[in-house]
């Protein structure tokens, strides 16, 4: 096997030499006679002369990192790139009902390059620690209000070791006047919290909003519904994504991620539990009469057992007809004890009791059909019928499922502006992480969708830009992507492998053709010249063939007319001599009837 395809191979090659060698024959195909050696060493002169100069790939393009700056009007920006935490403050609380040693806000925070880098002098925000609580927040240039204009935060997030159970949420702090940044922890009152959240094999990206009950003053979280999209490859490809949410005036939002909508919806129609209640409740005081039948179904009254009916037979009897396998062995147990068992050393009887071996299934029974005490077996009861129950038929009385009635909802309310939410006038992360190293980056609060645009074109665009510079060719992501999915390499080979192998395989079974040299050494007339030979033969054939044909016709009919002639010549000497005899013929009738010819009879 290894012989043919290595013939096979052999074969593509020589044929693409000739390829070539025919290539350049044709090009020094202006002499009547030529000289094949001279030909050869001409177009190799040719193609070493043609031949381009041994060059180095081009190197890949180099992504040199500006700083954003943002385009318009904001209300928050931070990109880190002065390396500090200048204008971050962090939390020195602790959470309520936990434990001392885990209850502080330890985690540390630092601002470093990310890992593996494309991008030098790009920084950002790191989650240093894993297992610890992690609080840090700033203040907005002015609080931001809702009222006639949209609100857009973007970030960046880079899970640079993955995630195991952890999120990268912001929270958006509500502006009160118990608002303490170092002292911010769990239960510090937000507007809105937005941003990746995984534990486990559930992957979110949450956008929650604190709404205001305008009838009794509390606040209840509303949670947009989750996401269609399948997010996993955003908490798992380590790559860096774009996470932005816009949330328009007219109560409509949508979720980006890299610049494309994951999820969108309505504020009124798409948050659970809704905005705004029912306006109909159910009387808590109502209650079921007594009387109410719930029944669609009820046993048949009028229905009696039949006489025949057996309820005390049994299910299953014994089976009167089975018969003792032969050489089944009665008097040998099913289990013996084990004769190669010895009494562990540290056996002590006093403690343990008296040592017995191990019980094993008895050697002798393996070829037996069975051994021990022998019993018929248990079969089921043709005449077991079972406890008689009546049958259901419909219930005349049935009223349906009972429900309380309805009675105006008291804390009904209706807010149609769910928009308007609490100002909020800080930002920030509040995070728990079992994976460390989370890299935080190019944080912007907006009203203008085209500045948030730019933001993230000057920042997550370039390092888009960066990464894919240097990103791995297709061979290798599909490389890549195989090591992830193993069920890949099936697909690969289905569509590699198996064209490859087609190819050869017509290759090397077809019938091979003479080359385009062994032509011109013999000169011998080419497949075209003779395929028209062949058809100027067959024309020329059929031409000599309608000539015969017609010949033939004409000598056939020449033939014809003499015969014609010649047998009714024939016919008429027929007839004259036909004429000539009758007279002969009467005249002897004549003679013959005389009385002087007839012979005497005789007596």
């Amino acid at each position: 096997m290894e012989l043919k395809w290595l013939l096979c191979m052999t074969l593509l090659a020589l044929g693409t030499l000739a390829v070539q060698a025919h290539d350049l024959d044709d090009e020094n195909d202006g002499d009547d006679v030529v000289d094949i050696e001279d030909d050869l060493d001409d177009g190799i002169e040719d193609v070493e002369e043609s031949k381009p100069e041994t060059s180095t790939p081009p190197p890949a393009p180099k992504v040199t990192y500006r700083a954003p700056v943002p385009t318009g009007e904001v209300y928050f920006v931070e990109s880190f790139d002065k390396g500090t935490l200048d204008g971050w403050i962090l939390s020195r609380a602790k959470k309520d009902d936990t434990d001392d040693e885990i209850a502080k806000y330890d985690g540390k925070w630092e601002v470093q390059d990310m890992k593996d880098t494309k991008l030098p002098g790009d920084k950002g925000l790191v989650l240093v620690t894993r297992a610890k609580h992690h609080a840090i927040s700033a203040k907005l240039s002015k609080p931001f209000v809702f009222d006639t204009k949209p609100l857009i935060v973007q970030y960046e997030v880079n899970f640079q070791n993955g995630i195991e159970c952890g999120g990268a949420y912001v929270k958006l702090l509500s502006k009160t006047p118990e608002l303490s940044l170092d002292q911010f922890h769990d239960k510090t009152p937000y507007t809105i919290m937005f941003g990746p959240d995984k534990c486990g094999e559930d992957y979110k990206l949450h956008f929650i909003f604190r709404h205001k009950n305008p009838k009794t003053g509390k606040y209840e979280e509303k949670h947009a519904k989750r996401p269609d999209a399948d997010l996993k490859t955003y908490f798992t490809d380590k790559k860096t994504h774009l996470y932005t949410l816009v949330l328009n005036p007219d109560n409509s939002f949508e979720i980006l991620v890299d610049q494309t909508v994951v999820n969108s919806g309505n504020l009124l129609n798409d948050m659970s539990p809704p905005v705004n209640p029912p306006r109909e409740i159910e009387d808590p005081n109502d209650q079921k009469p007594e009387d109410w039948d719930e029944r669609p179904k009820i046993p048949d009254p009028d229905a009696v057992k039949p006489d025949d009916w057996d309820e005390d037979a049994p299910a299953k009897i014994i089976d009167e007809n089975a018969v003792k396998p032969e050489g089944w062995l009665d008097d040998e147990p099913e289990y013996v004890a084990d004769p190669d068992a010895e009494k562990p050393e540290d056996w002590d009887e006093d403690m343990d009791g008296e040592w017995e071996a191990p019980q094993i299934a008895n050697p002798k029974c393996e070829a037996a059909p069975g051994c021990g005490t022998w019993q018929r077996p248990m079969i089921d009861n043709p005449n077991y019928k079972g406890k008689w129950k009546p049958p259901m038929i419909d219930n005349v009385n049935y009223q349906g499922i009972w429900k309380p009635r309805k009675i105006p909802n008291p804390d009904f309310f209706e807010d149609l502006e769910p928009f308007k939410m609490t100002p909020f006038s800080a930002v920030g992360l509040e995070l728990w992480s079992m994976t460390s190293d989370i890299f935080f980056d190019n944080f912007i609060i907006c009203t203008e969708r085209a500045v948030a645009d730019d933001w993230a074109s000057d920042g997550w665009g370039l390092k888009k830009a960066a990464d894919g510079a240097a990103e791995p060719g297709v061979v290798g992501q599909m490389m890549a992507a195989a090591e992830e999915r193993p069920w890949l390499w099936v697909v690969y080979i289905l569509t590699v492998a198996l064209p490859v192998f087609l190819v050869v395989l017509f290759c090397c079974s077809g019938k091979k053709q003479p080359s385009a040299a062994e032509y011109k050494k013999t000169d011998a007339p080419q497949p075209d010249v003779m395929e028209e030979e062949k058809e100027d033969e067959k024309d020329k054939g059929d031409k000599e063939e309608e000539d015969e044909e017609g010949e033939a016709n004409e000598e056939k009919l020449g033939s014809d007319a003499d015969i014609g002639s010649a047998s009714q010549e024939e016919e008429e000497e027929e007839e004259e001599e036909e004429e000539d005899r009758k007279p002969a013929s009467e005249e002897e009738e004549t003679v013959n009837r005389s009385p002087r010819n007839r012979k005497p009879r005789k007596d």
